[in-house]
């Protein structure tokens, strides 16, 4: 009986297994880490990496526990309430408008 995949494994076929391993390993890298902008919140000063990807849309890549960090989120942390209340820090939002304003950050076209 042959087990459910959600997508091929390429077992029989190794040169196009090899491919689709190196085209994974150029996504993640495109996803994960290109466009991002070091950036510090003029707030606390915690350190983060920041892509616009348009206006309305932002992803931020903390270096570390942002509870530990981020003196919004080890407040919110302290009063019970897990990651993603609030999704962001408004003192950190405040600054990536702020790097958006001045031109440190990109918004592409």
């Amino acid at each position: 009986m042959a087990a459910w995949a959600k997508a091929p494994d390429f077992a029989d076929q190794p040169a196009r297994r090899a491919e689709v391993r190196a085209q994974t390993v150029i996504d993640k890298q495109r996803y994960l880490e290109d466009g991002l902008t070091a950036l510090r919140c003029q707030a606390c000063r915690s350190e983060v990496l920041v892509r616009k990807s348009s206006s309305h849309q932002t992803s931020v890549q903390w270096l570390g526990d942002p509870a530990g960090l981020c003196p919004v989120f080890a407040e919110l942390r302290a009063n019970g309430l897990g990651p993603g209340r609030p999704d962001s820090c408004p003192n950190l939002e405040r600054t990536i408008q702020w790097a958006v304003d001045e031109g440190v950050l990109e918004i592409p076209e």
